[in-house]
C-alpha cells in the first residue's frame, strides 16, 4: 500500500519556477528567434540599394535603421548616421513608404503593472482555479484528504417505471408485507399521525445468504417517492483512521437534506461487528465509523425524517447497541422460501426466458427443497443455457430438473459413470504408503487386512 505524502515545498515555489521560465523566454528565447530574421548590413549597402530603387518599405528608429527590399521578403538592419539628406535621397529614389518611430511618453507604473504584476495576477489567479478544480474531482473538499477521503459515495435511485417492485419478490410475504407497512406510512404520513404513530428509525433484514434482502431494498427503493440513498457496508471502511466516520456524517448530512428518505446499508456488519472492549489490536478505523453511526441513528441531534434499512447474514456479529430499539427498531426476518414460496419464485424468474407451456412448476420446487431464491434464480437460467446447448428455443421439464442437479451437486462427470461389468467385479486392493506390503496376487479379490499377512 504507497502511503500518501505531503508535498515538500509549497505550492509558491512551483509558481515561482515556472515564471522564471516564463520571463526567460520572453526576455531571452523570443527576442534571439526574432533577431534571426533580420539580416544586419552597412549604411553603404543601404545607401546603394536606396540609389538603385531595391528598397520598399524605410523604418528609422532611435538606434537603428530598419527596411526591406522591393518584394518585401527580406528585413534588414543597419546603425544610424548622421545624414541630413536621408529623407530628401529616399524621396528622389521614389520610396514613399518611409518614417519614423513617434516616441510616447508611458507611465512606469501603468508600464510596471501590465509588464509584471498583470502576468503574475493572471497565472496565480489561473493556477488556483485549476487546482481547485482537480480537488474537487478527487474529493479533496474542505477537511478532506485526496482519493474521494471523506465524501459518502451513496447512490441515490428515484423511482423509474422499469425498477423492480413488491410484485417481483415472492417467497418473503411477511418480510415484504412489514416494509410495505414502511412504504405505505411514507405515502400516507397523516394516517399515521391521527393516531401518533412514527416511522421506525431503522429495519433490519436479517436472514441466510439468497434469500432476497437486496432485492426487497431494491423493491422499496422502486415502490417509495422518496429519496433512497443505498450504499454497502465496506464503503465505510479507509485506510486512514477517521475516514470512515466522516463519510457516515456526509452520508446522513445528505439523507437530512432531502428527509424523508430512506437509507439502505447493505452487509451492515462490515462496520457494526461488537466493539472489543480494550482488546489489544482492536480496529480503530471500524469502531470510530460504528460509533458515529450509532451517534447519528439515536445521538443527541435525532434523524429525524431519515429511516435506515440495513441487510446482513450475521445478526448475531452485530453489536448490541446497534439493534436495540431506537435504532433498529423492527427486525424483519427473511427465511429460505417453502413449497409455495419457491413455486411462486419459479414462475416470476420463469417470465424472462422462454418456457414450455407444459412445465410442472409445482415438481421442480418439490424437488429444489431448502433452494434459496437465488439459487432457484439461478436453476431457471441454468435451464435456459442448456436448451440452447442442445439447440432449442425454449426450456423444457427435463432442463429444469437437470439443472437442480447441476446447480446443487454441480456438472455430471460423464468419465465416471460406471459399466454393469464395472459393478459386478469386486474391488481390489490399492497399496497404501502407511501399510505393510500387500500380498503379490494383486488379480485376486482383496482379503488383506492391515497388520495381517498371507
Amino acid at each position: 500500500m504507497n502511503e500518501v505524502k505531503r508535498p515538500k515545498k509549497p505550492l509558491i515555489y512551483y509558481y515561482m519556477i515556472v515564471m522564471v521560465i516564463m520571463l526567460l523566454i520572453n526576455l531571452i528565447a523570443v527576442p534571439w528567434f526574432a533577431e534571426k530574421q533580420i539580416r544586419e548590413v552597412s549604411y553603404g549597402t543601404f545607401m546603394t540599394m536606396t540609389e538603385e530603387g531595391d528598397i520598399g518599405q524605410v523604418d528609422v528608429q532611435s538606434n537603428q535603421i530598419l527596411f526591406t527590399n522591393k518584394e518585401g521578403n527580406q528585413i534588414y538592419k543597419t546603425g544610424l548616421m548622421y545624414d541630413p539628406n536621408l529623407t530628401q535621397r529616399l524621396h528622389d529614389a521614389g520610396i514613399t513608404n518611409f518614417g519614423s518611430e513617434i516616441v510616447e511618453q508611458t507611465s512606469p507604473i501603468l508600464t510596471f503593472l501590465v509588464s509584471w504584476i498583470l502576468p503574475i495576477v493572471i497565472f496565480v489567479g489561473l493556477g488556483q482555479f485549476l487546482s481547485k478544480k482537480l480537488m474537487d474531482k478527487a474529493g479533496g473538499g474542505a477537511g478532506a484528504m485526496s482519493f474521494n477521503m471523506g465524501k459518502s459515495s451513496a447512490k441515490v435511485y428515484v423511482k423509474s417505471s422499469d425498477g423492480i417492485s413488491f410484485a417481483d419478490v415472492e417467497g418473503v410475504d411477511e418480510a415484504e408485507e412489514s416494509l410495505a407497512e414502511i412504504v405505505d406510512y411514507l405515502h400516507n404520513t397523516e394516517k399515521y399521525a391521527q393516531i401518533g404513530a412514527t416511522m421506525p428509525k431503522g429495519v433490519l433484514l436479517v436472514g441466510p445468504p439468497g434469500t432476497g434482502k437486496t432485492m426487497l431494498a431494491k423493491a422499496v427503493a422502486g415502490e417509495a417517492d422518496v429519496p433512497f440513498f443505498s450504499i454497502s457496508g465496506s464503503e465505510f471502511v479507509e485506510m486512514f483512521v477517521g475516514m470512515g466516520a466522516s463519510k457516515v456524517r456526509d452520508l446522513f448530512k445528505q439523507a437530512k437534506e432531502k428527509a424523508p428518505c430512506i437509507v439502505f446499508i447493505d452487509e451492515i456488519d462490515a462496520i457494526g461487528q461488537k466493539r472489543s472492549a480494550g482488546a489489544m489490536g482492536g480496529n480503530d478505523e471500524r469502531e470510530q465509523t460504528l460509533n458515529q453511526l450509532l451517534t447519528e441513528m439515536d445521538g443527541f441531534e435525532g434523524n429525524s425524517g431519515v429511516m435506515i434499512l440495513a441487510a446482513t447474514n450475521r445478526p448475531d456479529a452485530l453489536d448490541p447497541a446497534l439493534t436495540r430499539p431506537g435504532r433498529f427498531d423492527r427486525r424483519v426476518s427473511v427465511e429460505l422460501p417453502d413449497l409455495k414460496g419457491r413455486e411462486a419464485i419459479l414462475k416470476v424468474h420463469a417470465k424472462k426466458v422462454r418456457i414450455a407451456d407444459d412445465v410442472d412448476f409445482n415438481r421442480i420446487a418439490r424437488m429444489a427443497s431448502g433452494a434459496s431464491g437465488a439459487e432457484l434464480a439461478n436453476i431457471v437460467n441454468e435451464a435456459a443455457l442448456r436448451a440452447v446447448r442442445d439447440g432449442r428455443g425454449f426450456a423444457t421439464q427435463a432442463d429444469l430438473e437437470e439443472s437442480i442437479e447441476v446447480v446443487i451437486a454441480g456438472y455430471q462427470k460423464k468419465n465416471s459413470i460406471l459399466t454393469d461389468q464395472e459393478k459386478k467385479t469386486p474391488p481390489r486392493c490399492r497399496k497404501s504408503p502407511s501399510s505393510p506390503e500387500p500380498p503379490a496376487l494383486w488379480a485376486t479379490p482383496c482379503r488383506w487386512r492391515r497388520g495381517t499377512t498371507t
